[in-house]
């Protein structure tokens, strides 16, 4: 065997064990009707399989009607706040509204404005990284992906932590504000790296501490650092939206699985980190935004409602784009009428647009988003109504911001982390079992044979 491997290489020894692996593993789809399980943890009509109570967040897709559940206009609420309600409040007041979501999440109750203040200087306070540590950890290996970069930084983390492992509550507040406040940096300064080993020039701005997060985010990234009220405004909008939803979306439920195991914060944030990664989970606006490029290359008259159905009906039948069949930015696993964060959303892009000069790609998106649920409904059997979800826009958002493709999910996670440390915080306190599902064993028995005996043939 060589000394020195190439680790990316796929042998063709590989490749067979790969196949073995597909020979053995591949369990009849009728076993899990039989066994009466349910897949991802959700049932035939996609409602999902309870796992526990939270008092973080609520989601609102329907409600009874004569007994009945119907489908109703998306709600979200945090800790009982409508998102919308807390959305519009900063904006009124010409202020960013992050920090106060943050605090709402993590601690219960809306800060007075005392309150806020001594926590966003706490948030400047920690949003530094130790000495050396962009030098050491981040230039000497940068990764092409920025989620595996934000991954391997939360973890290095613990290594500057006197007490990583203490899980008691006041540790744990202390480790998730710290990374609340030095993920924009991690994800930023990944992205630098990256993009200096690619031929770009490098620069690794300080963060201001008198700014916001999304402030920052736009300052850090930019070689001037400039950037307009507006810009942050709408990207502040996104982190709020971002920051939770739910304890069943599957890197909070990731969150809760790691807490229970009594594990360390670092641990627990790097596993959310790799469930986000996950284009199944965080990685849908990227997908929005490479379906559009490709779209507007096929549709020739952005204003001919026709020639956009044909292609939307050739996104379904796995005939254009990356041809499997979806139409990304549409339909959610919980909403159906409507997602309250795709509604928030949709006006403040429709203002971006303008500033930008790009309002006839928001006229296109807006066509796509009013006909895209007729040609679902053509090509498909759905049990529920298919909107638009919070991925259709915000991507456009970040493209329209000139923000990186590789920093659309980090940014999902910049702002989902005030979310998984609520959820942490909450499983911490009300724990009392790791969780352990079950699964049903499906296979046969069988008896040991010697290695002598061991016909490869049969």
């Amino acid at each position: 065997m060589a000394s020195n491997p190439n680790y990316s290489d796929v042998t063709p020894a590989i490749q067979a064990l790969a196949a073995l692996s597909l020979k053995n593993s591949c369990i009849d789809s009728g076993d899990y009707t039989r066994c009466n399980v349910k897949r991802g943890l959700r049932d035939m009509n996609g409602q999902g399989v309870v796992a526990g109570l939270t008092e973080i967040s609520e989601i609102c897709s329907s409600k009874l009607v004569d007994g009945k559940k119907v489908s109703c206009e998306g709600q979200l609420f945090y800790r009982g706040y409508s998102i919308e309600d807390l959305v519009r409040a900063p904006l009124k007041e010409k202020r960013f509204g992050f920090e106060e979501v943050a605090y709402l999440l993590l601690f219960g109750q809306l800060p007075t404005r005392d309150e806020l203040e001594a926590f966003s200087e706490q948030l400047s306070y920690y949003r530094s990284l130790p000495n050396n540590f962009v030098r050491d950890v981040i230039l000497k290996a940068p990764s092409q992906d920025m989620m595996n970069g934000l991954a391997r930084c939360v973890l290095t983390m613990a290594s500057y932590d006197e007490n990583p492992d203490d899980i008691s509550l006041p540790n744990v507040v202390r480790q998730c504000m710290q990374l609340l406040a030095t993920f924009p940096l991690f994800a930023v300064y990944n992205y630098q790296a990256y993009n200096y080993k690619s031929g770009s020039s490098l620069f690794i701005h300080a963060p201001h501490p008198e700014l916001s997060t999304a402030e920052n985010i736009l300052s850090l990234l930019r070689a001037d650092s400039r950037y307009s009220f507006w810009e942050a405004h709408i990207l502040d909008i996104c982190l709020m939206l971002h920051a939770e939803h739910g304890g069943g979306n599957n890197s909070t439920f990731t969150t809760h699985v790691v807490t229970s195991s009594g594990t360390d914060t670092y641990s627990c944030m790097a596993a959310a980190l790799a469930s986000l990664k996950g284009p199944k989970h965080g990685g849908a606006n990227i997908k929005v935004i490479r379906m559009f490029e490709d779209m507007k290359k096929h549709v020739h008259d952005w204003t001919d409602e026709e020639e956009i159905t044909r292609y939307l009906h050739a996104l379904l039948r796995g005939e254009a784009f990356d041809r499997t069949g979806l139409i990304y930015g549409m339909g959610h696993a919980v909403y159906s009428l409507s997602d309250p964060r795709a509604n928030i959303l949709r006006g403040f892009v429709e203002t971006l647009s303008r500033e930008k000069g790009r309002t006839e790609e928001y006229q296109l998106y807006a066509r796509v988003e009013r006909l895209a649920p007729q040609v679902i409904a053509d090509e498909r059997k759905i049990y529920k109504g298919v909107s638009a979800n919070v991925d259709f826009y915000s991507g456009f958002v970040y493209h329209m911001l000139n923000l990186p493709l590789e920093l659309y999910t980090p940014i999902f996670a910049i702002a989902r982390i005030a979310g998984w440390g609520a959820h942490r915080i909450e499983e911490l306190i009300n724990m009392g079992k790791i969780i352990r599902p079950a699964y049903v064993y499906v296979g046969q028995r069988q008896n040991y044979l010697p290695i002598a005996d061991r016909d490869p043939q049969k």
